[in-house]
């Protein structure tokens, strides 16, 4: 269980970044970014990728 969390977070992390830098990239300019769409949508993000973790997590498959 311990490793199924490590990694899903892990997973979850770097797709909370991914979304957050494509969301900041739609804008011309920085002073533009709607931060409360970035951080929702990152945060939903890593909500998604969670529980897309629950059917597996292939860096848990190739250890066993």
């Amino acid at each position: 269980m311990k490793k199924w969390i490590k990694c899903a977070g892990i997973r979850a992390i770097k797709t909370i970044a991914q979304s957050a830098i494509a969301t900041i990239g739609t804008s011309a300019f920085i002073s533009e970014v709607n931060w409360k769409i970035v951080v929702s949508a990152s945060l939903l993000a890593g909500i998604l990728s969670l529980l897309t973790s629950i059917a597996g997590l292939p860096e848990l498959d190739k250890e066993n």
